[in-house]
């Protein structure tokens, strides 16, 4: 290929492309008509001699090819604007817009708290959106949306360059059973813990929680008298009940009726869970956003 006479404006093209997914969108992003945005991108596959995008349901799917430059024309694009143009050095003070964050309930009641109260020490005229989700594909849906700035939530099903993250912190898993308990000893074991009825916390619907995988392992099931998808609610239906649930310990610490609940380790090996800040490569260069997306980071390191 003759690298000579290039248009970098086909870099910058090719960029927003692969990571929108969308001729409109990234013909908004760019600044140019979506006529102008579909010409360009006919250049670029006559550039590399490749489709590079294959339009589909879902939008624009990259090619192995396509995959194969996102990652270093990304990074050219950024040092070229590293080195051609000085950003104004960002203050947390004077600022004046709205950072859109996308939680789930329980990122919501363990982080949101210490966020709002940081941010109105820090960044008095910022303004926080929370947007809720359930499901951990929905992030990545609501950031290729422009939807949300940031996420906080476990691992998407499916990476993909154009979407960053970070170990933000980890949960392990407690039982519950409410004080006064005919099951409640010193200890729970798994012979006990099997006869009784649960409560299945089950945010993204599907009605199988780690618990019901791990008890599949050893060839064993649990009886699930009542299945939720708030997370928040099962410790109060257990501290009411003689039913038990398994939760994350930090729902366990945070619900209304933790001081009438016993806390114990569940009766099997359980995964501990990850949760990670989630972000588009779109924002990765933002000062706002790199100073929001430490902030959190910070929090989260104390909890």
């Amino acid at each position: 290929m003759d690298f000579h006479g290039i248009d970098l404006n086909l870099l910058v093209a090719f960029n927003a492309l692969s990571e929108e997914r969308n001729v409109t969108r990234a013909a908004s992003r760019v600044g140019v008509s979506q006529p102008a945005m579909s010409a360009a991108l006919g250049r670029l596959r006559t550039l590399f001699g490749d489709p590079l995008f294959q339009r589909s349901a879902e939008g624009l799917l990259p090619t192995a090819r396509a995959r194969e430059l996102a990652i270093p024309i990304a990074e050219v694009l950024k040092q070229l604007e590293a080195a051609l143009i000085a950003r104004p050095t960002f203050e947390p003070a004077r600022v004046s817009q709205t950072f859109r964050l996308g939680l789930s309930d329980y990122a919501a009641v363990v982080l949101l708290p210490q966020l709002s109260h940081a941010l109105q020490e820090q960044a008095p005229g910022a303004m926080l959106k929370v947007v809720a989700f359930s499901h951990r594909d929905s992030a990545v849906e609501l950031l290729d949306a422009g939807k949300i700035d940031v996420a906080i939530g476990i691992p998407p099903t499916q990476q993909d360059s154009r979407i960053l993250s970070r170990l933000l912190f980890q949960d392990e898993f407690v039982t519950l059973l409410r004080r006064d308990h005919p099951a409640a000893g010193p200890v729970l074991d798994l012979p006990t813990f099997l006869k009784l009825k649960h409560v299945l916390v089950s945010p993204e619907g599907d009605g199988y929680g780690v618990v019901d995988a791990a008890l599949a392992q050893q060839g064993l099931s649990r009886t699930c008298a009542l299945t939720l998808s708030q997370m928040f609610t099962a410790p109060a239906v257990v501290a009411a009940t003689e039913m038990s649930t398994t939760v994350m310990k930090r729902v366990a610490r945070n619900a209304a009726m933790a001081d009438r609940l016993l806390f114990f380790p569940p009766p099997l090996p359980l995964p501990v869970i990850p949760f990670y800040l989630i972000w588009h490569r779109r924002n990765e260069g933002s000062a706002a956003q790199q100073w929001l997306r430490a902030l959190i980071a910070s929090l989260a390191s104390s909890l």
